[in-house]
């Protein structure tokens, strides 16, 4: 049966972690934190002339579903110690300071948007943002140059679906004072902008067309134990681990030749791969196994990106070591409180 706050938040993780979520005993999104943000996404919306206020629950991340105009907030902020709690465990807080927790709640007020007026089915639509239609990837790798895209969430979101990159680009333009006009001026993504601004002054004072007010997989249904969440969690973000190598690859290396002939990516990790790898076992808790691994996929993904130097080779190499670094201890810190559940 449930149990009160009072005597889970004084659990220790280990003892916290053998809870299910529906013995938490939580329900709306009370908090007073959270309040004061979906007011103001309310504030933001009539202001706007956008007759929805999406309803909000509690859920074990955070997401919009297809055909209902809501928004599902992450269960750990529901309550701080909650939040200590996601934090030991992922090394982050979706959401857990304002400017962050507003900017997730404009982007996933963007997808209630695109249902309740079934946004997505226009051809404006598709043409702008693309068919919303598409298989939605595991992993996707992001361009970090391209202005076709507003930067709104991290990782470049906007790139990784059309639907996601309405939502962000929504986003920025609810923002109040974002200046997006001007921030955005020159670039391919203004045009989305622009559509996006044209769209919502149609709709101005115009009734939602889809009302559902359902609630997918509320948190008080849900009857995991936070130590299978976080297991499960950890080991999809293990699995993503391409994606961020991506990234890292593609601040690194250019994915155009910036001159005739410029050397490749892929033959200046192979030809380092000692010195590469004797980098990567020098940090705590690395194993030559895991070093090689992460080794053969940078080579793969810039053999598959066709990624090559920018400039000349010592400061490319020295970028690649501090990147390759980097990543190497976000896996450790993934994988380490992953063995302990």
């Amino acid at each position: 049966m449930p149990v009160s706050a009072q005597h889970w938040s004084r659990l220790s993780d280990e003892k916290l972690l053998q809870l299910r979520f529906c013995d938490l005993g939580l329900g709306a999104p009370h908090r007073p934190r959270l309040r004061r943000a979906i007011e103001r996404l309310y504030d933001e919306l009539a202001g706007r002339g956008i007759r929805l206020r999406p309803h909000l629950w509690l859920a074990d991340e955070w997401f919009s579903p297809d055909g209902i105009p809501g928004i599902a907030i992450p269960f750990y902020l529901a309550h701080p110690r909650l939040e200590r709690l996601e934090r030991r465990m992922t090394r982050q807080v979706e959401g857990g300071d304002d400017a962050t927790l507003m900017r997730i709640l404009r982007h996933e007020a963007g997808h209630a948007v695109d249902t309740a007026w079934r946004l997505r089915r226009r051809k404006c639509f598709r043409e702008t943002f693309g068919p919303a239609s598409q298989r939605y990837p595991s992993t996707y790798h992001a361009r970090p140059g391209s202005r076709r895209y507003v930067q709104h969430l991290d990782e470049w979101y906007a790139q990784s679906h059309p639907t996601e990159d309405f939502a962000e680009t929504f986003a920025v333009w609810l923002q109040p004072r974002s200046a997006w006009r001007s921030r955005y001026a020159g670039w391919p993504a203004l045009g989305k902008l622009e559509l996006v601004a044209g769209l919502m002054q149609e709709l101005r004072d115009e009734a939602p067309r889809v009302r559902c007010r359902a609630h997918i997989e509320p948190i008080d249904r849900n009857r995991q134990t936070l130590a299978e969440h976080y297991r499960r969690k950890l080991a999809h973000r293990a699995r993503r681990r391409p994606a961020s190598l991506d990234t890292v690859l593609c601040r690194v290396f250019a994915a155009d030749p910036p001159r005739p002939r410029a050397p490749r990516a892929a033959a200046l990790l192979r030809a380092q791969r000692p010195g590469l790898l004797a980098s990567l076992l020098r940090e705590p808790g690395m194993d030559r196994y895991s070093a090689g691994q992460l080794l053969d996929m940078a080579v793969d993904r810039c053999d598959a990106m066709v990624l090559h130097l920018r400039g000349d080779r010592r400061t490319a190499l020295r970028e690649a070591r501090a990147g390759l670094t980097r990543l190497a201890r976000t896996y450790l810190r993934w994988r380490s409180p992953l063995l302990r559940l």
